[in-house]
């Protein structure tokens, strides 16, 4: 009984609201005509009984006593007004029945219609928030200007809508405040550090300069080497979490072939030899930021791997989309850290100081350009140490 409830509510739970008002209303319409063909034939049968039989008896019964006179026995009218009585009765009875029978077709069929006009009813109640909802699923970030407006009395569903207008715009101006931040960011924060190179770098060749003075420009240049990479990932990072405003066919296996001419193969001398498997693959996305995933993927494999390490590059497309799998030897990484290295300045072993190597945004950066692409990314350890990243992007 208590799994029968169970799956019965679970059924009603996956319907939808319009299906659930329909079979609501037809089960009210159902409930309250039992309720009145019940009463009906009670009704009728109590006035069938109490006008009719006991009526005609009664007359039967009257006419029946003269009879006395003309030679008639009494029994024999008691005999004649209970046969009349059993067959009015019976009559009464039958008369009940096809009522009931008439009834219950005529309830079934102006039940059928009730339950086709509880549906159109329904819908016709829902087809504003069928906009909402059409409306809602067809925003993007680049198309925030767009509004509801939904006309009508000021009922529940036109409040509804009314305040997602309102959101939206508090979205709009909130989009339109981070473009102009970016913007005016990667202004703001590259100049100063272009300045200092440029100083620096000068400095370095200037022949007057001592030993003690060039070494710490040397310094001074590494360090703000590093800032200009850290601020040209968050830049990267804030601007690929943004929706993609253009999306045209990219050859990926010519992006993969490009990374690996600019990417350097043998960091601090400790050469990585690379293999490749690339197939034929076309996603659709931004050249641009594709390029930078790859890269990412190729550096991050490249930066933590062991000396005389392996990289494979695998390239693959299906009816799923297109697949690119990076996967390298390196020290052992635990698997409940994997997740954690997707997470912004997050490194192996839960490092957010040294910044020597990177600056924490490789695979978040990869992360973030796969998801405006509508793909998604995973990673897995490998158990003879380094990773297996894969990114997969709509085709």
């Amino acid at each position: 009984m208590i799994r029968a409830l169970f799956h019965a509510m679970s059924f009603w739970g996956r319907l939808g609201l319009r299906m659930r008002l329909t079979l609501l209303y037809g089960g009210l319409f159902f409930v309250a005509g039992s309720v009145l063909l019940w009463f009906t034939h009670l009704l009728t049968a109590r006035a069938l009984n109490q006008r009719f039989v006991v009526a005609v008896a009664s007359k039967v019964t009257g006419v029946g006593a003269p009879g006395a006179v003309m030679g008639t026995t009494l029994p024999d009218s008691d005999m004649l007004a209970q046969r009349v009585r059993t067959n009015v009765e019976q009559g009464a009875a039958d008369v009940l029945s096809d009522v009931l029978r008439s009834s219950v077709a005529v309830m079934v069929l102006v039940g059928a219609v009730a339950v086709v006009l509880g549906y159109l009813v329904a819908d016709r109640a829902l087809r504003p928030l069928d906009r909402v909802t059409e409306t809602a699923q067809r925003l993007s970030e680049s198309t925030l200007h767009e509004r509801i407006a939904l006309r009508g009395p000021q009922d529940e569903v036109k409040r509804l809508a009314d305040t997602f207008d309102a959101m939206l715009d508090r979205l709009h101006r909130v989009f339109d405040a981070q473009r102009r931040f970016i913007a005016n960011a990667s202004h703001e924060l590259r100049t100063p550090l272009a300045v200092n190179r440029t100083v620096l770098e000068v400095s370095l060749e200037e022949p007057a300069a001592s030993e003690d003075l060039k070494a710490l420009a040397r310094a001074l240049l590494g360090t703000n080497a590093r800032y200009e990479r850290l601020i040209e990932g968050l830049l990267m990072l804030a601007q690929s979490e943004q929706e993609l405003t253009a999306r045209r066919p990219v050859d990926l296996r010519q992006i993969v072939r490009v990374v690996m001419e600019q990417i350097d193969l043998q960091p601090r001398r400790r050469k990585v030899v690379v293999h490749e498997d690339l197939c034929p693959a076309v996603a659709h996305g931004d050249p641009l930021f594709l390029e930078r995933c790859l890269f990412n993927l190729l550096e991050n494999a490249i930066k933590y791997n062991v000396r005389d390490g392996e990289i494979w590059v695998r390239l693959r497309e299906d009816e799923a989309g297109v697949s690119v799998t990076v996967e390298n030897t390196g020290p052992p990484v635990p698997p409940y850290e994997v997740d954690d290295l997707f997470e912004p300045f997050r490194r192996l072993g839960g490092d957010r100081v040294r910044s020597a190597r990177g600056a924490g945004l490789g695979l978040s950066i990869v992360r973030a350009i796969a998801v405006a692409h509508g793909g998604g990314v995973e990673a897995l350890a490998r158990p003879e140490g380094g990773l297996s990243v894969t990114v997969r992007l709509p085709g």
